[in-house]
């Protein structure tokens, strides 16, 4: 774990809100020069500490109205192994996130679709054919408040 202080934290606040911003725009906005800002973001990439930066897509506009989370339990665990089910789900365009996880289910996934009717289709002829799946249960997303990690 990297040691960081109030100015790396002032970078990564601001890169958190836009991760397309140069050195020289992060600087400014940090009140640091730009090598030293540069010298700092690289350093915060070697350490591991920013492993990347990415761009959000509207999913709306691109199509997809109906963002739909699934807990699914796997049906049996000893036929079918761990490493099916992921390499079959991850196949699945429409899945967005694969989490395995402890709890009532063995996964949480992160669906997307243009509606409903698209939703039923992914589900009935994609998800519920993959290796070892069992019971689905599926929420659907009404709204979604993002925050940044605290620093």
């Amino acid at each position: 774990m990297m040691d960081l202080d109030d100015t790396d934290r002032a970078i990564l606040r601001t890169l958190q809100k836009d991760g397309s911003l140069n050195a020289a725009a992060v600087a400014k906005r940090v009140g640091l020069s730009q090598p030293a800002c540069w010298r700092r973001i690289r350093k915060l990439e070697d350490s591991g500490v920013i492993t990347g930066r990415s761009i959000r897509l509207n999913q709306e506009a691109l199509g997809f109205g109906v963002t739909v989370f699934l807990g699914i339990k796997l049906a049996t665990r000893g036929r079918v192994s761990v490493e099916d089910f992921e390499r079959a789900v991850t196949a699945i365009p429409e899945v967005q996130v694969v989490q395995h996880v402890l709890g009532l289910y063995d996964y949480r996934l992160k669906v997307v679709a243009r509606d409903i009717a698209d939703f039923e289709r992914v589900l009935r002829r994609r998800i519920m054919t993959l290796p070892g799946a069992g019971a689905v249960d599926s929420n659907v997303l009404l709204s979604e408040e993002t925050s940044p990690l605290l620093l």
